[in-house]
């Protein structure tokens, strides 16, 4: 499961340049209050129209992927441990701090 896992990450993700909250800080520095973190299980986050917007943004095709069923579950920051080279932490920052911003 884990290779079919990280061949499904590896597929679907894009890269990203690194992103700063408004007040300098890294973007997950921002996110410990939010609604939706890196660490809300990806489920949660399509379940919220404007979420699933901010994760489709910055990875598209993710929640439509044929193996969605398998890693719903997860959160970003357990399926970057099977796609580290594709979700790297400036994607991750990026997505963490759109993320941040959904109310």
């Amino acid at each position: 499961m884990k290779t079919l896992l990280l061949a499904v990450a590896v597929s679907v993700l894009p890269l990203a340049p690194v992103s700063f909250a408004q007040d300098g800080a890294p973007a997950a520095a921002v996110a410990t209050t939010a609604k939706f973190n890196l660490d809300t299980p990806i489920q949660d986050i399509v379940a919220n129209e404007q979420a699933k917007a901010a994760l489709e943004a910055n990875i598209p095709g993710l929640s439509a992927h044929e193996s969605y069923e398998m890693f719903k579950g997860m959160s970003l920051k357990q399926l970057s441990a099977y796609a580290a080279d594709k979700l790297t932490p400036e994607l991750l920052a990026k997505t963490e701090k759109d993320l941040a911003a959904v109310k």
